[in-house]
């Protein structure tokens, strides 16, 4: 397999017509504890989906392509898409996770609506159907549309799979954590004192499946903690050392995130990012060209070459498709220490922002933060506004805030969004956005993806 480090440059992704199914409930494969913490620590999951709607047409370069939503996106932000950043839209249909899952196990007889959308699916030129993890239900629903999955379920648990990772980590001799693998909770007290008795403060303890920071509890040796049933539901976790400046001896660097595409003969990695993370470790962002690795030009070359190996492993799994490499760099002692702390085999918070800033605006820099409304605003009030200060993307600009998606509630407010910035550095990428908050037309806060 060849592999090629772009910088910047997008791969050419699919040449394909697709029905995508945005089937983020999906995420955990049938852990429905996990998909229970999600939907209480996310919030409005089904207008996540919305944000493929801009990329879709560069991820699947056959035209047209059929999203298959939760919930009907933001009729203004489909018009900025099209109108003014000239940008292919797929045919949207909608349907909830309960209809959908309910058509796996029958004909569409009883709603006559849903039934209409299988028809149309069946009829529809994609030989692909596709989602952010393909699991038995979505397997299962290609073969009834006569459809195949680019993914077999196989392959996408096990790429998604933590433990797997970190044995394949290990079997490379690759840089890991200092980590336990248990069976019961009542093995955990053994692993989390002798994690102590190695100086660490903390330690993290992760499920095999997880996303978004559900499926990773971070366990204070100071106070009393409650690990949750959930995290056992495949089977064995890790507990692993938290490693961060309270150990002795660390200095931070960050959380550098590597964008990769894998098809049958080649891996691409088109992007180096660097994570955003919340005090409790939570993804709310990335940036590109990522800071912390301005001066250290040797870690950069050892994410890529460990990219590169964690890519070879998704090939052989059979796995096809985008997602990230999540990295944790420190100095520690004058060396710098270089680790992949997980790996997300989909489309993920990070390939939005990547996919359309590299396509707009290729060798220039970007940041996408996560932002929520504390009142109630409509999408349209923010592109107007944006547009009244000229900090609205228009296609050509050098600059500019590109809203990807708006959040909406069951009354159709807009509760948040992820906006994209598009500058020449950084520093003006971050400019940017601190600019657009300035004008934006109520009280906000930056949230979790």
């Amino acid at each position: 397999m060849d592999v090629h480090a772009t910088g910047g440059h997008l791969p050419r992704f699919w040449d394909r017509q697709v029905i995508f199914i945005a089937n983020l409930l999906s995420l955990f494969y049938g852990n429905g504890e996990e998909t229970d913490v999600l939907r209480a620590e996310v919030g409005p999951l089904e207008s996540y989906g919305g944000r493929l709607i801009p990329i879709l047409s560069t991820l699947f370069c056959r035209h047209p392509n059929i999203l298959i939503l939760e919930q009907a996106p933001d009729a203004d932000l489909l018009t900025y898409f099209s109108d003014r950043l000239n940008v292919p839209l797929p045919q949207i249909e909608i349907l909830s996770h309960d209809q959908y899952t309910h058509l796996v196990k029958r004909d569409g007889s009883g709603d006559a609506e849903a039934g209409s959308i299988i028809r149309r699916l069946e009829s529809h030129a994609a030989e692909w159907l596709d989602g952010f993890v393909t699991d038995e239900t979505l397997a299962h629903f290609a073969r009834r549309m006569g459809k195949s999955t680019i993914c077999s379920v196989t392959a996408s648990w096990k790429g998604n799979n933590k433990l797997l990772l970190h044995e394949y980590l290990n079997a490379k001799h690759l840089p890991v954590f200092d980590t336990h693998v248990v069976e019961h909770p009542n093995q955990l007290d053994k692993c989390l004192n002798d994690l102590r008795d190695l100086g660490y403060m903390r330690a993290a303890i992760k499920a095999q499946i997880g996303a978004s920071g559900i499926g990773l509890t971070r366990i204070d040796f100071t106070r009393s903690h409650v690990v949750p049933d959930y995290l056992f539901h495949e089977g064995r976790c890790l507990v692993q050392g938290w490693l961060d400046e309270d150990v002795d001896g660390v200095t931070a660097i960050g959380s550098p995130s590597v964008q990769f595409f894998v098809e049958e003969d080649h891996l691409t990695l088109y992007d180096v990012t660097e994570q955003i993370l919340s005090s409790e470790s939570i993804h709310e962002g990335n940036i590109s060209p990522p800071p912390c690795l301005a001066g250290y030009p040797e870690a950069l070359n050892e994410i890529l070459r460990q990219s590169s190996i964690a890519g070879e492993w998704l090939h052989d799994l059979g796995y096809r498709g985008t997602g990230s490499i999540d990295f944790h760099a420190i100095q520690r002692r004058g060396a710098i220490e270089i680790r992949i702390c997980e790996i997300n085999a989909r489309v993920t918070g990070a390939t939005y922002p990547a996919v359309l800033a590299r396509r707009f605006h290729p060798q220039g820099a970007w940041l996408m933060r996560n932002i929520r409304f504390i009142s109630d605003v409509s999408g349209r009030g923010i592109l107007r506004t944006l547009e009244r200060n000229q900090l609205l993307y228009h296609l050509g600009q050098a600059n500019g805030v590109l809203p990807i998606n708006f959040n909406s509630d069951s009354d159709g407010n807009t509760v948040k969004g992820q906006f994209l910035c598009m500058a020449n550095t950084p520093d003006q990428a971050t400019q940017l956005l601190k600019e657009a908050c300035e004008v934006l037309p109520v009280d906000w806060t930056y949230d979790r993806d």
